[in-house]
């Protein structure tokens, strides 16, 4: 049969990195292009415990457990986040709402799916997240990259893309270490982000599932701390800082959009599962939340330092690669004009090592770009000295010392 796919999805196409991604599952392939957390992350014994006791019969509330939930989400998860993000000036109860998602991703195809029309403008970052990029692409909207520099996204592009795209509904800015850049908004560049968008008037997708795992530098204030006038839409995810198998993220807007948001949810799969929204819920509440995101940080502080220490030692000088003050990943670009793609396809099947090709984080993968993205969380200490140390040797093979 011949098969008529629908025009949201007929330009979805699987990626071209699969066939680099692929060589991932021989184990001598030591891989730096996940974007996991840290297995050593994972609060094992106090997840058992906690599930435990919900599926107690007589002590827990088993059958809350496997029930239907309300689409809005679990409802003590939802006033601890309202709290929790009212003391960091990210909500405001007079105005805004919170909703429980399957993973924060979820923020972003609901977003996008409320708010924009087939042929409406989404202006991101390039690069950019893939999973957020391939909601906006399902939703036929059209999509225009930004450059970055190392403040954040280029002004000047910005104002010019607002202005060449007067229907644009959203600006979707990764402000803290972003994936795959591992760059940080400034405090002043969000000032003049948030600005523009008042400008132009559109709104602003913040999207901060790191924010959490700054182990270096100063808090910068979230782009929602500045919303006087109910544009920017906040999404935050239990994924980097408890368990991503859980699926449980959040999202924070003003009330209408949040309204409609829900509705849509109401289509895609009714609720977050309540045994994830649960399982956050006591773990905040039994233990030291703050206390275990410390514990985070100290990790991927040593794991981030141990990286770019080796990459100091090992790299070609002619590699330039940032410095993260969070998150998970480093990118790292290649002399100008070199081919990118064949230099990662080499490190994988000649050298055993796996990266994620820049490509993949592009508005189109056709789009150039010489970059490459590293991931220090998932790897062993073993493996990203061992790892680095061989890539650098590729890279001066490549490029000289």
């Amino acid at each position: 049969m011949q098969y008529s796919f629908s025009e949201k999805v007929s330009q979805l196409q699987a990626s071209a990195i699969r066939e680099i991604l692929k060589y991932t599952a021989d184990p001598e392939v030591i891989s730096f292009a996940a974007g996991n957390p840290a297995p050593e992350a994972f609060p094992l014994s106090a997840v058992q415990e906690i599930s435990a006791g919900m599926l107690d019969p007589v002590k827990g509330e088993p059958i809350s457990v496997l029930q239907y939930g309300i689409t809005e989400g679990y409802t003590p998860l939802r006033d601890l986040m309202k709290k929790r993000m009212a003391d960091a000036d990210c909500f405001r109860a007079e105005t805004d709402e919170l909703i429980i998602t399957s993973g924060a991703q979820q923020v972003m195809e609901l977003a996008c799916k409320s708010l924009c029309n087939a042929g409406d403008t989404l202006i991101c970052e390039a690069p950019s997240f893939i999973g957020s990029l391939n909601a906006f692409k399902s939703y036929n909207v059209n999509l225009v990259g930004v450059p970055l520099d190392d403040d954040g996204m280029e002004l000047n592009a910005l104002e010019d893309a607002l202005k060449a795209n007067p229907n644009t509904k959203l600006i979707y800015v990764i402000p803290n270490f972003q994936n795959p850049t591992g760059k940080t908004t400034t405090l002043e560049r969000r000032k003049a982000i948030y600005a523009l968008a008042q400008k132009y008037n559109t709104m602003i997708l913040e999207d901060n599932p790191y924010g959490d795992l700054r182990f270096s530098g100063e808090h910068i204030p979230s782009i929602k701390t500045m919303d006087t006038d109910g544009r920017v839409i906040y999404a935050g995810s239990f994924s980097k800082v408890l368990a991503p198998g859980i699926r449980v993220g959040f999202g924070i807007a003003p009330k209408e959009v949040i309204s409609k948001m829900v509705v849509c949810k109401q289509v895609s799969d009714v609720q977050t599962n309540n045994y994830g929204q649960m399982l956050a819920y006591h773990f905040m509440m039994k233990y030291d939340f703050d206390a275990h995101l410390s514990m985070l940080r100290g990790i991927y502080k040593q794991k981030c330092e141990r990286m770019l220490s080796g990459m100091d030692a090992s790299f070609s000088k002619k590699i330039t690669f940032t410095r993260p003050e969070g998150g998970l990943f480093v990118w790292c670009t290649l002399p100008k004009d070199c081919d990118m793609m064949g230099f990662c396809t080499r490190a994988v099947s000649e050298y055993k090592i796996a990266v994620v090709p820049g490509s993949a984080f592009m508005i189109s993968e056709s789009d150039k770009t010489t970059s490459f993205r590293m991931n220090y969380s998932t790897p062993t200490d073993e493996a990203i000295d061992r790892g680095v140390a061989i890539l650098g040797q590729l890279t001066k093979d490549m490029f000289g010392a």
